[in-house]
């Protein structure tokens, strides 16, 4: 049986091609890409989706779990149950290399051409954008106390040229592209990996409880809102990827599909289970509403302007894939115009809503309701995508996806691929109804007592419609 992560020594890479070459911005967009042009090994991936992932939005997420009341080992528990959902990521990413186009168009196999503009403007270029303001407000946040630490006490001027600043480098990379990215990232996690485990080792030498449980500690409904909600909460990073086969389509047609998911997978999966387990460590013993403050006591005074750098650092990797992603799904809604020019679009509006995050709203408040609200969009949109990959066995046509003509296999009725419509609105329907944040619970959620099965009702939903009413491809 063939391994899911190949040997290494095995993999032959090919020269990059001019197209697509490190430091140079890249010509392609969401058009398809030929295997004349195909490079890489899969082996690359891991470093890809690693750095991204040894995050500080990560260690803010970890630490929110105990601030809603589970003790560390239930907790812990929902830190690894949560990011299961990656497995559903490296599954979505060996689309690419099948296809030679990016998840923004592969589903149109799913959704029709019509109706894919319609789920990508709403579940990829919007969850992008505000996961972008999301990481850039955590950045930024970090800049502020850097130069507080240089004496320079930040007035609101300053704020919106810090935010400024940490945007334009983000998007530097985003518009040099994917080799860029697939160069940039592996420094990139060697450098974050290196500071993150600094403050593990404080951490864990004096300011971890092993034994906490909350003054209170749960139980019945109580227990399993807590426990429902916080799966979602974890499950919404890897639900907000359904994007992943963006940096995968680059690699030859051959490439193993599982050694595709497997490198993508478990190259997200660690260090996410790693670092949100860092911050519910961290929040046995420290104050976790203010996460920034609270770690960085804990660290003697040349480490803290490493561990600000880190944070700086993790929010430009992860927001580079985020903005690169969402240029392409501008592009794929139908704007006609560069993925250069999508992509600063795209970034001027993330900039707009991080100083609404850092200078009107709570941040921490923010952070948890967006990726709460998050799930009953992106849940069903992944179980349609799954399910379609199994269902066709990943054969793709990738020239075809890229005809948005009357003419094209997936025009389907007007433009839209009825079941998968069907399958999403139904998915996201049931989602809703079964979603219990502080902004909105839904009726069923409110029933059973405030507890959130938003995750389950609306993947499950979703992929059962869909494979009952899809046609099985040939």
């Amino acid at each position: 049986m063939e391994s899911t992560i190949p040997d290494p020594r095995t993999e032959l890479p090919a020269p990059p091609h001019p197209a697509d070459r490190p430091g140079r911005i890249e010509a392609h967009g969401i058009d398809h890409i030929p295997d004349s042009e195909r490079h890489g090994r899969a082996r690359d991936l891991f470093a890809v989706w690693a750095a991204p992932n040894v995050s500080y939005l990560n260690l803010v997420v970890g630490g929110t779990l105990v601030l809603i009341g589970l003790d560390l080992w239930q907790s812990l528990a929902v830190v690894v149950a949560g990011n299961l959902l990656w497995a559903l990521v490296g599954l979505l990413a060996v689309s690419g290399p099948a296809a030679g186009a990016p998840s923004e168009v592969v589903m149109r196999a799913m959704f029709g051409v019509r109706g894919n503009r319609v789920n990508i403007a709403v579940t990829g270029w919007l969850v992008s954008v505000c996961y972008l303001a999301l990481n850039w407000a955590a950045a930024s946040l970090a800049a502020f106390a850097l130069a507080e630490r240089a004496g320079i006490t930040p007035g609101t001027p300053l704020k919106v040229l810090i935010i400024v600043l940490v945007a334009a480098a983000t998007l530097a990379i985003s518009v040099y592209g994917h080799a860029t990215i697939v160069r940039l990232y592996g420094p990139f996690t060697l450098a974050l990996t290196a500071v993150f485990l600094l403050l593990t080792g404080y951490l864990l030498a004096g300011h971890t409880d092993w034994h906490y449980r909350p003054a209170e500690p749960l139980h019945g409904t109580a227990l399993l809102a807590a426990l429902a909600g916080g799966t979602a909460l974890i499950a919404s990073a890897p639900l907000s990827y359904s994007t992943s086969a963006d940096f995968s389509r680059y690699l030859p047609r051959t490439t193993s599909p599982r050694a595709v998911a497997g490198w993508t997978a478990v190259g997200a999966f660690v260090p996410s289970v790693l670092f949100t387990a860092l911050g519910t460590l961290a929040a046995t013993t420290l104050d976790m509403t203010d996460p920034q403050s609270a770690l960085s006591a804990v660290l003697p005074g040349w480490v803290r302007p490493l561990f600000l750098l880190a944070v700086v650092l993790s929010a430009v990797a992860n927001n580079a894939m985020t903005a690169y992603s969402s240029g392409l799904a501008l592009q794929a809604v139908g704007l006609r115009v560069r993925r250069s020019r999508s992509v600063a679009l795209d970034g001027a509006l993330g900039i707009a809503l991080t100083l609404y995050a850092l200078l009107v709203s709570n941040f921490l408040d923010t952070v948890n309701t967006v990726l709460e609200l998050m799930v009953a969009l992106t849940g069903p949109v992944m179980a349609v995508y799954a399910t379609d990959i199994l269902l066709r066995r990943n054969r793709y046509d990738g020239p075809a996806l890229t005809d948005e003509t009357p003419a094209s296999p997936h025009w389907y009725w007007h433009g839209v691929n009825r079941a998968g419509a069907l399958a999403l609105l139904l998915g996201t329907a049931a989602g809703t109804l079964c979603l219990a944040t502080d902004l909105f619970t839904g009726p069923l959620a409110a029933a059973l007592g405030g507890i959130d099965l938003s995750l389950p009702a609306g993947m499950l939903t979703a992929a059962t419609t869909y494979r009952l009413l899809a046609r099985r491809p040939a």
